[in-house]
């Protein structure tokens, strides 16, 4: 009989790292999942989903849309890039500040964010399957303080510029690991 710990790793499953690993694990797979689902819509990442998301509430600036999302403004233009050129969203210069894009839903964007709503619902049903409400509710409690600990950590990191993921994390905003 093979003893667990012969498996290369196999440290990292038990205490004190089997917290944070199985946090890390679900949410990679439960990330992936959304992936999955979402390309058959066309988008190419989760970020297009939530762009679309943020956009039902009316125009945004990109540097509004990168902040709510917690990306760079490079990576938020890349992505917008790629809904325009899909015809789901529109990008037109501020009437008051040209230097300003405005990003807004097109119906087509419309249509997709639908479809993007109706697969969430789906997912959510298949994840939460076996799982009471207040059993989420515990969860979504926990991660909470769990993200807020987090985030006091990047804020106490803050002077250590020589960090590059540290820097990086705080150029996209680091507020929703």
């Amino acid at each position: 009989m093979s003893d667990s710990h012969d498996t290369p790793g196999a440290e990292l499953e038990t205490a004190p790292y089997r917290f944070e690993l199985a946090l890390i694990s679900t949410a990679r797979a439960v990330r992936r999942i959304y992936e999955l689902r979402m390309a058959e819509i066309g988008h190419r990442s989760l970020a297009e989903s939530r762009i679309l998301a943020h956009l039902e509430g009316g125009p945004l600036s990109q540097v509004e849309l990168a902040r709510r999302i917690s990306t760079s403004r490079a990576h938020i233009g890349t992505h917008i890039d790629r809904l325009e050129a899909r015809g789901a969203v529109e990008r037109r210069a501020d009437p008051n500040d040209r230097r300003v894009w405005r990003v807004s839903l097109t119906p087509l964007g419309r249509e997709l964010r639908q479809k993007a709503l109706e697969i969430d619902a789906q997912m959510r049903e298949r994840l939460h399957v076996g799982i009471p409400e207040a059993e989420r509710d515990q969860v979504q409690s926990l991660l909470t303080r769990l993200q807020r600990n987090a985030e006091s950590i990047l804020s106490a990191s803050s002077d250590d510029s020589r960090t590059p993921n540290l820097r990086r994390l705080r150029r996209a905003g680091g507020r929703n690991l």
